[in-house]
């Protein structure tokens, strides 16, 4: 006999998006767009912030990584911020506030003004990402409309890394330094504006007061720990690294032992530490943060591949790396179409393999190949990451109730943030040994980096030098490569025993 269950028991059908919906992702779209041209136009403008400021070399490494330390370190405090007070509301405060910000740093008078105006960049962008994601969340209750909205959402970055570059270049050609700043702020007012007249506001109707104590190590435990890696990435002190360290797994420790107490008295804690019990939901962070990894890490020794190995202009090599985000943001819109056909257990490590095998390719460069490997490979490492970034955005917020969707948003910004710093720290310092262990330099900068032993070769005119570098560096990247694309297929393992064991996560 066949039983027919009553209505009120029915799983209720997800609304469809509308033309409102699609117009505020298109809202939301923007502040994606700003942040990450943000983060690659400032590289540009770095020479003539130089000649400008004459920072010493310590202030000019606080004036590249005040914005990440601070943004990193604070996702998770705004996330929670967002769920009680309402996301759009923070949305508006952080874009406005990005906005006055920029206005003040593209006439700072010295250098210790724009480190703190970059530092404020961050205390106010860590506003923008859980909002963004959050909003989605709420707008698109349909998974596969939701699915290709984060795909489109995603494609932000992929847009903004390679406007970053042209951008910074028309602003320098023809105006000061702080333009790649107060080009930010007519963008910043068009968003304020939008927001408020399209965006719908979503909050925690039951959230408590915010605990500022939690609030204070959680920005204990993220920032010391991007520092140290930091740190060790770049050569800096070691003393200092394990210092930064200590602090910053002692907070971590500290934030979660008073979260489950605050829990267990039924008080709202900063992260509701229990999302972190799902084993889907962490090794989607692990894949964010590994897939962020991997597109920093390739940049970093891919620009130096193609301008000092193969001689090619800064143009030219940039055109060179425009396939990779193309297949980036096409992956990415696929990726929702995949998903109604293949279970996300199956893409999510079918995305990182993908990725992986871009790295593997890489291993084949040499001093005499042509740029055509290196945008094979970046066309598959952008595919990869294209379709793994879109689906693990969705599973992190499917994980999280609706009304939590602010706190787990910003988990997995943390996990881009960290997989960011970890990129450019792991491999490059992994490409940094081996360039120093096998280049025939003495001491000084040909030692250094490829770009001194350019640079001295150019004064001195040895060739055998410049030979020399090439080749150092080119091994380099090779055991770069393999490391990398070791990672990802580790991840890739780990993303498809994980996914398996929760079968749930299929259409």
């Amino acid at each position: 006999m066949t039983v027919t269950l009553p209505r009120a028991h029915a799983r209720p059908i997800p609304a469809r998006a509308g033309a409102r919906q699609w117009l505020a992702l298109a809202v939301l779209f923007l502040p994606t767009l700003l942040v990450a041209v943000d983060n690659t136009v400032l590289s540009f403008a770095l020479p003539a912030i130089t000649t400008a400021l004459v920072p010493s070399a310590t202030t000019l490494l606080w004036m590249v990584d005040a914005y990440p330390l601070v943004l990193a370190g604070l996702l998770v405090t705004m996330g929670t911020v967002g769920d009680r007070i309402g996301v759009r509301r923070l949305l508006v405060v952080g874009v406005s506030g990005f906005g006055i910000v920029s206005l003040a740093a593209s006439f700072a008078t010295d250098a210790a003004h724009l480190v703190a105006a970059r530092a404020l960049l961050g205390f106010f962008g860590a506003m923008l990402m859980p909002s963004t994601l959050a909003l989605i969340r709420s707008l698109f209750t349909d998974r596969d409309e939701r699915r290709l909205a984060l795909a489109i959402w995603a494609t932000g970055f992929a847009a903004g890394a390679a406007l970053g570059p042209l951008v910074g270049g028309v602003l320098l050609a023809h105006f000061w330094w702080g333009s790649v700043f107060l080009v930010n702020v007519p963008v910043t007012v068009l968003i304020a504006v939008l927001a408020v007249v399209m965006l719908p506001e979503a909050r925690h109707p039951r959230a408590g007061r915010l605990d500022l104590v939690g609030a204070a190590l959680s920005l204990l435990a993220v920032a010391p720990i991007v520092l140290a890696v930091k740190l060790v990435g770049s050569g800096g002190s070691l003393p200092l690294a394990v210092a930064a360290l200590v602090v910053g797994v002692g907070a971590a420790a500290g934030f979660v032992r008073r979260a489950r107490r605050l829990t267990a008295a039924g008080r709202d804690p900063v992260l509701d530490v229990r999302l972190l019990r799902s084993p889907v939901l962490r090794v989607a962070m692990l894949a964010n943060l590994t897939t962020m990894a991997a597109l920093t890490g390739l940049l970093f020794f891919s620009a130096q591949y193609l301008q000092l190995v193969l001689g090619l202009d800064p143009m030219r090599s940039g055109l060179l790396l425009l396939p990779g985000f193309v297949a980036t943001v096409v992956a990415g819109l696929g990726a929702a179409a995949l998903a109604r056909r293949f279970p996300i257990r199956t893409l999510v490590p079918a995305g990182l393999a993908t990725a992986g095998a871009g790295y593997a390719l890489c291993v084949l460069l040499g001093t005499g190949t042509t740029g055509g490997l290196l945008v094979a490979a970046g066309v598959l490492v952008g595919s990869g990451i294209g379709l793994t970034e879109t689906l693990t955005n969705d599973v992190v917020l499917t994980a999280a109730p609706v009304e939590r969707a602010g706190s787990a948003s910003a988990m997995s910004e943390t996990a881009y943030e960290l997989g960011a710093v970890l990129g450019t720290a792991v491999l490059g310092s992994v490409l940094t040994a081996v360039y120093r262990g096998r280049v025939d330099a003495p001491a000084g900068p040909a030692r250094e980096t490829l770009g001194g032993a350019v640079d001295v070769a150019a004064v001195t005119g040895d060739p055998a030098l410049l030979d020399s570098a090439r080749g150092a560096f080119t091994l380099a990247v090779d055991v770069t490569a393999g490391v990398g694309a070791g990672w990802l297929v580790a991840v890739a393992v780990t993303a498809w025993v994980v996914l398996h064991r929760e079968r749930r996560w299929s259409p």
